[in-house]
């Protein structure tokens, strides 16, 4: 693919358990191809656990190592993370990413970002250049045990300026997590996690600038057509949709 091609930040392998990585990377790539997507950033697993055991944070690393060893030219991958079990997240660090393949790292559900046993990996990515995927929400009812939202994040970030941190999801409710973001400069937000809603792109550039938004599917959860229609259907410039579906990215990846 060209050097245009998109980059979706946030992807997630949904094959049933036990099948191999092949298997998943036979069933995305056609989609992607057809959308114009060239690389894929990948985390989590088949099955996703609130509390995963070290056995299962391995088991999902193993197999996004395994995806990018098929293509690595078309997937790239987060370490998976249960920041309650510190000891072993930095050795999944050292691990997967300086020792590869792995270049960021993601924290889902198992523990809030502002707790200080993230700032310990936050330190470590840090050194290492290694951005940080950080599922953000404003649930509906409530959000779940350890679930973080942007002022979560927001806090984090301004403790670790020299971390790229990607608001996942601008939080669901992205009104008020692009607000809650905005004065920090490291944080960026990606499209996906929520329906192809009108005025959202257009906030987010407003707001953080283009330079601050990144696509991302969440795929397969949800399609990589509907993710991009946010940023193809926006009212911006074809200079800030370049920066957002693949730009922001290859600057983040240092590509």
């Amino acid at each position: 693919m060209s050097a245009a091609g998109i980059i979706d930040c946030h992807v997630h392998p949904t094959l049933r358990v036990g099948e191999p990585p092949a298997a998943c990377a036979e069933e995305l790539l056609p989609f992607a191809d057809r959308m114009g997507i060239e690389l894929m950033g990948v985390s989590l697993g088949p099955i996703f656990f609130h509390q995963p055991t070290r056995e299962q944070v391995e088991a999902d690393n193993c197999f996004n190592a395994g995806l990018i060893a098929c293509h690595p030219d078309r997937f790239f991958g987060y370490a998976n993370l249960n920041p309650n079990d510190l000891r072993h997240s930095l050795a999944e660090i050292e691990r997967r990413i300086v020792d590869g393949p792995f270049v960021g790292i993601k924290l889902w559900v198992a523990l809030c970002c502002d707790h200080p046993n993230v700032d310990a990996i936050c330190e470590r990515a840090a050194e290492l250049g290694a951005p940080i995927l950080q599922h953000t929400f404003y649930r509906a009812g409530g959000n779940l045990p350890g679930e973080s939202n942007p002022e979560d994040m927001a806090r984090l970030a301004a403790r670790h300026r020299g971390v790229t941190f990607i608001a996942a999801h601008a939080g669901l409710n992205w009104g008020m997590g692009v607000r809650a973001v905005a004065d920090q400069p490291n944080v960026l937000v990606d499209t996906c996690g929520f329906d192809p809603e009108a005025g959202f792109t257009e906030m987010a550039v407003a707001w953080l600038g283009a330079e601050r938004v990144v696509y991302g599917s969440d795929g397969a959860g949800r399609s990589f057509a509907s993710q991009l229609a946010k940023v193809h259907g926006a009212d911006i410039t074809p200079e800030a949709r370049a920066l957002i579906l693949h730009a922001n990215m290859r600057r983040v990846l240092g590509r």
